[in-house]
């Protein structure tokens, strides 16, 4: 949902506030700065350290150890610097509106990330900031790790037009920016989910209206069936109740040997951590040969610096 009328800052709040085009931009402007980092200090600056004197508030009302990392390096290798606040040591802890908030630190950084629970928080600091607001995750959509999801599949040689994509377990914020994806960049999605709990219908609908054929089915085994992409998620996510129940309803749907064995010998597997491993990936799918659930890790770096670089009005 882009909030404001396209006169004032860039806010990254899921991935159409960007676009195909301004998102294949920042596809290519990553990997050519992780290309041209070989030999530096991960905390070197970029040669050009295009955000030098910038800085960027990272705002945590949920718990984080890749979104925090990664948005730290990545500003530090832009040149810039980052100031770090957690809702338990804040006022926002202490009943601070989110408006007061957003407005506040408007003018004290030039950038605020936010990472929360519900969804209507970050659109309320968008509408209330007026420096750039990017999503860190929310219970809707997390759209920074899809740019990196989308790094690491290029990295490994697949084009993104017509690559078939398959999504096993629970219908969550990860999957609902992988759908807004693959209707932007017109690849497919088969989604196994249990009865109950497919993703956010509007997320079907925004996919199938950028011309991607999106399945849904209750059969793993059909969705894994010549795919070339395979990702799946921690069943259990922050804060849900009736976690046994749920488990129980997820456990046929592990990514295991014999199912990745229905996928194309070449595919690749994802997962933006942490996991689980023995619910909803196997030992030996995540430690194996085609896991590249790491190297999606280190690329939250990079994709996130194209991020925060066309946030900055830096990329078209």
């Amino acid at each position: 949902m882009t909030i404001g009328d396209g006169h004032g800052p860039r806010h990254f709040l899921d991935l159409g506030d960007a676009g195909a085009d301004a998102l294949a931009a920042m596809l290519a402007d990553a990997v050519d700065r992780k290309a041209a980092r070989s030999g530096f200090a991960k905390g070197a600056p970029d040669s050009d350290a295009p955000l030098q004197g910038r800085v960027i508030a990272l705002v945590f009302e949920k718990n984080s150890t890749r979104t925090r990392v990664s948005f730290d390096i990545a500003m530090r290798q832009l040149g810039g610097s980052v100031l770090l606040l957690e809702a338990g040591s804040s006022q926002l802890g202490r009943g601070e509106t989110i408006a007061d908030t957003a407005r506040v630190l408007s003018r004290m950084v030039d950038a605020i990330m936010l990472r929360t629970d519900d969804h209507a928080k970050i659109e309320e600091m968008a509408r209330h900031a007026s420096v750039p607001v990017i999503n860190g995750l929310t219970d809707r959509s997390h759209p920074c790790q899809t740019v990196a999801d989308l790094l690491t599949v290029i990295e490994h040689g697949k084009q993104l037009p017509g690559l078939e994509v398959a999504w096993f377990g629970d219908g969550n914020n990860v999957l609902q920016s992988i759908l807004e994806a693959s209707g932007l960049f017109g690849f497919n999605m088969r989604i196994a989910t249990p009865a109950g709990f497919e993703p956010d219908p509007d997320f079907i609908a925004l996919a199938r209206s950028g011309g991607a054929c999106v399945t849904l089915t209750q059969d793993p085994q059909s969705a894994a069936r010549d795919a070339d992409v395979m990702v799946t998620d921690t069943w259990i996510s922050m804060g849900q109740s009736d976690a046994e129940e749920k488990r129980k309803a997820m456990v046929p749907f592990q990514v295991n040997a014999s199912l990745m064995a229905l996928a194309k010998p070449d595919a690749l597997f994802l997962h933006c951590l942490p996991a689980h491993v023995g619910e909803e990936v196997s030992e030996e799918v995540f430690e194996g040969t085609r896991s590249v659930a790491f190297d999606e890790a280190e690329n939250r770096i990079h994709a996130q610096k194209s991020v925060l670089l066309w946030s900055f009005g830096q990329l078209a």
